[in-house]
């Protein structure tokens, strides 16, 4: 089964398990997306295309990750002006891992919020992050505490100060 879907102005032909490469889309690395504007559908043989798009079909798929296309350099020139302008450009796009064709639109039922792959190492390195975050906090009660310190000493530094000058 694949499809050809219409996003960001482009078409893709997609089936299960792919993953594509779109202009950004604004959502959450790690949701679920829906794209409805499919253009055709083929499920196992039976070819339905849109007019414009396929009615009560759906194309479900994660969002993998926000990034960045190749740096391009725009250079404009006018010959015999002196005349040069330069000008980048970096594309926003989005990492899409298709999870499902639906040619009726029914969504299948997930309540559970998709986990990273290996969980039982995902454990061990939230233990980790666990304790990492709890020596980041006694490292900010020492810095506090020296900072605190030193306040006492500079304060009492400028009293002694202040009683040299008025015994003189």
């Amino acid at each position: 089964m694949y499809a050809v879907v219409k996003t960001g102005g482009k078409q893709y032909r997609v089936s299960k398990d792919d993953t594509i490469m779109v202009e950004f889309i604004k959502a959450e690395t790690g949701s679920t997306i829906y794209l409805d504007n499919v253009m055709m559908l083929n499920n196992n043989g039976d070819l339905t295309i849109g007019t414009p798009k396929v009615d009560g079909a759906l194309v479900s798929a994660k969002v993998v990750k926000q990034a960045r296309g190749p740096k391009l350099i725009i250079f404009r020139r006018k010959r015999r002006k002196n005349h040069r302008r330069t000008q980048g450009h970096r594309q926003d796009l989005t990492l899409l891992k298709i999870i499902d064709i639906s040619p009726d639109g029914k969504i299948k039922a997930s309540n559970k919020k998709p986990q990273p792959e290996g969980g039982k190492e995902n454990k061990s390195t939230t233990k980790e992050a666990v304790a990492k975050k709890s020596i980041k906090k006694q490292t900010i009660k020492k810095a506090s505490s020296t900072k605190a310190t030193t306040k006492k000493l500079a304060a009492k530094k400028a009293t002694a100060k202040k009683t040299l000058s008025v015994k003189k």
